[in-house]
């Protein structure tokens, strides 16, 4: 297990949400890329960003707060919320992210998935969000009756990096985790 710290993003700024409800959210004051330069500087190996407005809408929006966090520090960046194509990867890779999340496409279109992990090898993470064993999709907002655990077993077979699971009923609680084990 490796222990990633997270930047979510909403409207270019720093929020947490808490256990993933959008009006529940805390809003810090430093900037993005300073929250990354502080991680970095603390011994971090990679940050890990979600842009949660993305996640929402499938619209991205921030954009200028990724790019300014790349070029903020000399670690790898995961990023994941709202990436349902090609043409969304090749953009993130253009910035300088090194690898791309992929969360609700990867179960509402797993094909695509299937081809990006091969076009892009060990560039895809499969993100799992799971509420009560249930994979959510949408930033949390649709629940479907997919078992994270099966998810993760069908994609155990394609070219991807790893796996993000994510407990919804803990994240944000600042509470630890539940145990959930695969």
């Amino acid at each position: 297990m490796k222990l990633i710290p997270a930047i979510d993003l909403m409207n270019g700024k720093c929020v947490r949400l808490f256990k993933g409800d959008f009006n529940k959210r805390k809003d810090f004051s430093r900037e993005p890329y300073e929250q990354a330069k502080y991680w970095e500087n603390e011994g971090a190996k990679c940050i890990h960003i979600v842009d949660l407005d993305a996640a929402k809408t499938g619209i991205p929006t921030n954009d200028q707060s990724i790019q300014k966090i790349v070029k903020s520090v000399d670690i790898p960046i995961q990023i994941g919320g709202g990436i349902r194509s090609v043409e969304r990867i090749e953009q993130l890779f253009s910035y300088g992210v090194d690898k791309v999340i992929m969360g609700t496409s990867a179960i509402e279109n797993k094909e695509l998935v299937k081809s990006l992990s091969t076009k892009f090898p060990s560039k895809i993470i499969i993100g799992i969000d799971a509420k009560d064993g249930k994979v959510s999709t949408r930033g949390w907002l649709k629940q479907s009756d997919v078992l994270a655990t099966e998810l993760v077993k069908e994609f155990s077979t394609y070219k991807i990096s790893s796996f993000i699971v994510t407990d919804i009923n803990t994240d944000g609680t600042l509470e630890g985790t539940n145990g959930f084990r695969f």
